[in-house]
């Protein structure tokens, strides 16, 4: 009998929770998918926190620990239902949880994800798997991004330099050399939705940008763009991670004062501003890549599509849907495929390469589902 998985990830927009049902028998296979969405006032306090000044009562962060948790299990159970599976048929759940805060340096450095684990394992009934990163980030990494290796699972190819790009709320690449004496590397390069997302919901009070439409009806401003190209970190060289804690409104609003700029050409330049710092990270650091593949919800974004393709041109830019595999749910494949890893206790292939951790670390703990 094939063995069943489950991978479910809340990214940094916080728009609800993908879903993938997963086997890896010869490769990996999507088998089932679907988006949950956080009833409104969840999403919102997710927010709020994540991209706020951190201060929480504790008995608040309790509560968001827990309200997760079986919005987690709800995602999971409502999709075994539509395909008529039941838990004992799932060999494990693989569970990122909804990070709302990775602070990876520092005197003390930490990432945390909420959404109790101990709750989705005893609502579900099946063997979770979850808090992937810490461990990573106790090994002295960032315990982010955790995508490459499955990437390289999935798209390495002979000796065919290429570039797998993620477009979530932060942008991340995966560089797959192709010759195989070199390390696996990836990093997250900056903002690809997060701020066109928050700069949308503030001024046409939308989800996000349908088609790109609000960036497409303006112009770049070079005044902003040097500002906002400004930033340290765009500079750092990886391993690096970063999340809401860096570029969020009030991140933006800084670099907005004394400036009058229309919001439709914010938006524009938000854009120029994604497109232009993954361009540099391709370039600088895989400069022999022939194409690069797309997966994320960014990808849906038309106008962010082309500015990328046009910064990277003659490179060749193209979703990952044109290689049969769904590119939104890359992401939740990928904790599934952790938690396959975590059972086996090995740990993720080549994941220090890409974060800096000393050395390979079996990730994310166990907790048993209802014998």
């Amino acid at each position: 009998m094939t063995a069943l998985y489950l991978g479910l990830i809340s990214g940094t927009s916080a728009d609800g929770i993908d879903v993938a049902l997963a086997s890896f028998v010869r490769k990996p296979m999507l088998l089932a998918s679907r988006i949950h969405p956080y009833p409104p006032d969840l999403r919102r306090r997710i927010l709020a926190l994540a991209q706020g000044d951190g201060r929480i009562a504790l008995d608040a962060l309790g509560a968001l620990d827990v309200e997760i948790a079986r919005e987690f299990a709800a995602a999971a159970r409502t999709l075994l239902k539509h395909e008529r599976l039941d838990a004992g048929e799932i060999r494990a759940l693989g569970s990122h949880g909804q990070t709302v805060r990775h602070r990876p340096l520092g005197p003390a450095p930490y990432t945390m994800q909420l959404g109790d684990p101990n709750l989705i394992a005893e609502l579900t009934g099946i063997a979770t798997v979850a808090d992937f990163r810490r461990r990573d980030v106790a090994a002295g990494g960032h315990g982010a991004p955790l995508a490459p290796a499955f990437h390289a699972a999935m798209l390495a190819r002979g000796d065919t330099p290429r570039v797998v790009l993620n477009l979530g709320g932060i942008a991340n690449i995966t560089i797959l050399a192709g010759a195989k004496n070199q390390p696996l590397r990836g990093f997250d390069t900056g903002p690809a939705s997060c701020l066109l997302d928050a700069w949308t919901q503030k001024h046409l009070d939308q989800a996000y940008d349908q088609d790109g439409a609000f960036a497409a009806s303006g112009h770049v401003d070079d005044t902003l763009l040097k500002r906002l190209l400004s930033e340290p970190y765009f500079a750092v060289p990886p391993p690096k991670s970063t999340g809401r804690e860096v570029f969020h409104l009030p991140w933006l609003a800084e670099h907005l004062r004394g400036l009058v700029i229309a919001p439709k050409n914010v938006q524009a330049t938000l854009v120029a501003l994604s497109a232009i710092t993954i361009a540099d990270a391709i370039r600088t650091h895989a400069r022999d890549a022939r194409d690069v593949w797309v997966c994320g919800g960014g990808v849906h974004n038309p106008v962010l599509m082309t500015a990328i393709a046009q910064a990277l041109a003659p490179v060749t830019v193209a979703s990952i849907a044109e290689l049969g595999i769904d590119p939104d749910f890359v992401e939740a494949m990928t904790f599934a495929w952790l938690a396959r890893e975590r059972l086996r206790n090995r740990p993720a292939p080549n994941v220090h390469t890409v974060t800096g951790a000393r050395r390979p670390r079996v990730l994310g703990g166990l907790f048993s589902g209802n014998d």
